[in-house]
């Protein structure tokens, strides 16, 4: 079985072309899960939490 691939915040903002603290921000306001591996090491993201913030950003923006 394969393991999740887990992403920097810092992966993430460049996926996203947005600034780390905003992926911060995002994960803080518990919009984007991430795992706190604490200290110096920070947060990292699963590829599946990333896809599944996405889709439910696209969602939000077709009720709009």
């Amino acid at each position: 079985m394969a393991e999740e691939q887990l992403l920097t915040v810092e992966q993430v903002a460049e996926r996203l072309s947005v600034h780390p603290d905003t992926i911060r921000k995002w994960i803080r306001h518990k919009e984007l899960r991430a795992i706190n591996l604490g200290g110096r090491a920070g947060y990292r993201i699963s590829l599946t939490a990333l896809q599944t913030f996405l889709r439910e950003r696209e969602q939000q923006e077709a009720e709009t």
